[in-house]
């Protein structure tokens, strides 16, 4: 036997869900689909609260088996089935309103109203639904009448394959009806709109007509029925034929028990055309969102961090020869101060040299002019090179926040700071005349000649000889004096050399000790300007590797999304070839029922 068409689009919507991993849509095409194999007919009969559905079902079955009242309203569905004697049955604890492991036999005439009591209370197990049978033709044929809470009526709409919906004729559809009609319809598009309790309204057909206005109105494909419970089971209690022709439930029933179980073909078609359609609606939502989703990427923020690391190694490269300038033009202003700063030191010990030795002798205190010049010289040496040193880490310092502000280091382990062994050097101390006693013996000696001769000639003039007392003292005096003028030239004569010995040897150290100040100040400008290179090229390196990583999230991402998009665009191709097969399922006429009736 072959298997009617509906069950191979049922069976493929189901298929489509489980793709689109949506168990909960499998779940439920697989409950429908286990519904509709069944030979049971489900009529689901729901309205809002007041509107009569209780005893419209009591009205079909001819028997009070629905408690109404205004005091009696419907907490759990009450299911009305065919059975060979009276029975009823409370069902607890189960998760939905078709199966259910905890049964309680009730008498039928109060099964409903032990099942919406039961409902309401605090304790107890919790109440799934209330099952009746009865032995009545209409039911015979497995049709089978669920009266619905009224805010439970879509959760049984969902297994309905025909839904009577119970509205008084004391007043139009309300909106709220009218919204329900919309979502019923959605859900199982055979559904029959009952106008009750038209023995109460004189003007009904009035209502009737324009409730049938307001169907057409909202393209609702809807029948009408015109019933009056009041009066079929009046007629039932007397066996009033006309009466029972005056309700309205002749039509309803024919409806019922003829037309609908003819016609199960065509309802499990359009059950599954409904069914089938909104799923695949759901489905299709979905992708639209997924769909807009993959147009429109989340990857902002990492195509930001991709521009922004493109951007800071456009800066790390235009900043390279920048800070090579900028170090470059530090380190010669530095040696350009450290040169100044020693000459002015050394300038400052010549002027104390030549001070000194303008008193000083040196053949007399050469040894500790020799010490104090060496400390002095030590100690400039030693100061010059600290200065040119905490320069020079001020300098790397500098430029190392601008290459690399986070890098602790950034700057060279550790900076020559010794100073050269012989940059003071050896000072010889210059030849020294000695005044020894010969020599200021001749020197007395030719001056006194000269004034015992000048004196001795100009005494002759008096009569005196050429040596007397005056002319002796002359000669002592002058000879005296020149001894005297020979000490103090020859001291100058000292003093002269020891100032040159010591202008020499501060030249030589200036000279000395400026190659090696120059010679530090070079390597370690090579090794700041190595060191530096090296972390720019560290940092160019981590930051292409990290705009690499970022280039390579945003393609895959671009792929991923493209992918996905196209998969999207043959799943909605799918579903709408899924959904074109379910809508031609639904036949274009609706069932044969009357819009409306003549009491």
């Amino acid at each position: 036997m072959l298997a009617p068409p509906w069950l191979d689009v049922l069976d493929d919507t189901a298929h489509v869900c489980a793709t689109q991993r949506r168990p909960d849509l499998v779940e439920r095409i697989r409950r429908r689909r286990a519904q509709l194999l069944d030979e049971k007919l489900r009529v689901v009969v729901i309205g809002e609260t007041g509107q009569g559905k209780s005893q419209l079902v009591n009205a079909l079955v001819n028997a009070p088996v629905c408690a109404v009242g205004e005091d009696a309203t419907t907490a759990v569905p009450a299911v009305v089935s065919h059975a060979e004697s009276p029975t009823a049955t409370v069902v607890t604890a189960g998760a939905r309103a078709i199966e259910g492991p905890g049964r309680e036999p009730v008498a039928v005439e109060s099964v409903t109203s032990r099942a919406n009591r039961d409902a309401t209370a605090v304790s107890g197990p919790p109440i799934v639904r209330a099952e009746i049978g009865l032995p009545r033709a209409l039911l015979s044929g497995g049709l089978a009448l669920v009266d619905t809470p009224p805010k439970a009526a879509m959760e049984t709409v969902d297994s309905a394959d025909a839904v009577l919906m119970a509205t008084d004729a004391t007043s139009e559809l309300s909106a709220s009806e009218i919204r329900l009609l919309e979502q019923v319809i959605r859900l199982c598009p055979t559904v029959l709109v009952v106008l009750t309790k038209i023995d109460l309204v004189p003007g009904w057909r009035a209502v009737a007509q324009r409730n049938r206005a307001r169907l057409d109105q909202r393209g609702l494909m809807a029948s009408l029925v015109p019933v009056s419970a009041a009066l079929r089971l009046a007629a039932a209690r007397t066996g009033d034929q006309a009466l029972n022709a005056e309700s309205g439930f002749g039509e309803l029933v024919k409806c019922l028990h003829r037309d609908l179980p003819g016609q199960s073909d065509l309802l499990a078609r359009r059950s599954v055309a409904a069914l089938s359609t909104t799923t695949v609606e759901v489905l299709q939502n979905e992708l639209h969102e997924e769909f807009a989703a993959t147009q429109q990427p989340d990857n902002g923020d990492t195509v930001a961090r991709w521009k922004a690391a493109g951007r800071r190694l456009e800066k790390l490269q235009r900043d390279a020869s920048r800070w090579q300038t900028l170090l470059s033009d530090e380190v010669s202003d530095l040696i350009s101060d450290v040169e100044f700063d020693l000459r002015d030191r050394t300038r400052k010990i010549l002027v104390e040299v030549d001070e000194y030795f303008e008193t000083a002798d040196p053949a007399k205190t050469w040894t500790e002019f020799e010490e104090w010049l060496r400390e002095n010289l030590t100690a400039v040496a030693e100061t010059n090179s600290e200065w040119l040193l905490d320069r020079f880490e001020w300098i790397a310092r500098k430029i190392a926040r601008q290459v690399a502000p986070h890098r602790e280091d950034a700057l060279p382990d550790s900076l020559p700071r010794e100073v050269p062994g012989d940059a003071v050097g050896d000072l010889r101390m210059p030849r020294v005349e000695r005044f020894s006693v010969g020599q200021k013996l001749f020197i007395g000696m030719r001056g006194s000649y000269s004034g015992l001769l000048m004196f001795g000639l100009a005494t002759t003039i008096a009569g005196l000889p050429l040596i007397n007392p005056i002319s002796l003292g002359a000669g002592a005096a002058f000879g005296a004096k020149s001894v005297f003028e020979e000490r103090g030239n020859r001291l100058k004569r000292r003093q002269h050399s020891a100032k040159t010995a010591a202008h020499r040897y501060v030249d030589d150290f200036f000279l000395r000790y400026g190659k090696h100040s120059k010679d530090t100040a070079r390597q370690i400008h090579r090794a700041l300007r190595d060191r530096l290179n090296a972390i720019a090229d560290e940092l160019r390196g981590e930051i292409t590797e990290t705009a690499k990583t970022y280039k390579q999230a945003i393609d895959d991402d671009t792929t991923r999304r493209t992918v996905r998009a196209n998969e999207i665009r043959r799943m909605m191709d799918e579903l709408n070839a899924l959904r074109r097969r379910a809508q031609a399922l639904a036949a274009p006429a609706q069932l044969p029922t009357q819009r409306g009736i003549t009491a």
